[in-house]
C-alpha cells in the first residue's frame, strides 16, 4: 500500500496510510501515515468496535486535511490494551498452544486449497 500511495501522490491524489508496522511504512516514505500501535491487521481500529473505527477514520481525515509536510506521521491515541503483553503474545508460536497451531494450520491449508481452486477455475475459463 505504501508504494501505491506514493504512486497516487505523484498524480496529485492525496493519500493517508493507516497501519501498524511503523518501521516498514515510514521506511517506504509515505506522505501521510496514521500509526496505530495495534496488532497487524487492525489498523482501521479495534475489531467489532465502531467507536474505535470512527476515531481512526476521523484521525485519518484530519491528517489528510491538516498535513503540511511530506512524510507526516501521527500516532493514534488509542491503545490496544492496558497491558503490553499482547505484543509478546501476538503471533508468537512459543506462546501458542500446540492444538491452536494445529487448528490455524488446518484453516490456512483450507484457505490455500480454496485459493488454488479459484486460480485453476480462472485459468481454465480464460483458456476456453
Amino acid at each position: 500500500m505504501s508504494l501505491v500511495a506514493r504512486h497516487l501522490e505523484a498524480y496529485n491524489i492525496p493519500t493517508v496510510i493507516a497501519g501498524s508496522a511503523k518501521d516498514i511504512v515510514e521506511h517506504c516514505g509515505v506522505p501521510r501515515f496514521l500509526f496505530s500501535d495495534f496488532p497487524l491487521g487492525n489498523s482501521a481500529g479495534k475489531p467489532n468496535n465502531a467507536a474505535s473505527q470512527d476515531i481512526t477514520l476521523e484521525l485519518a481525515l484530519k491528517l489528510l486535511e491538516n498535513s503540511i509536510a511530506p512524510r507526516t506521521t501521527v500516532q493514534s491515541p488509542e491503545i490496544w490494551s492496558t497491558s503490553h503483553d499482547w505484543k509478546l503474545d501476538f503471533q508468537n508460536v512459543d506462546r501458542i498452544p500446540a492444538d491452536e497451531i494445529k487448528r490455524r494450520r488446518q484453516e490456512f491449508d483450507k484457505i490455500k486449497e480454496i485459493g488454488q481452486q479459484v486460480r485453476d477455475e480462472t485459468l481454465n475459463a480464460k483458456a476456453n
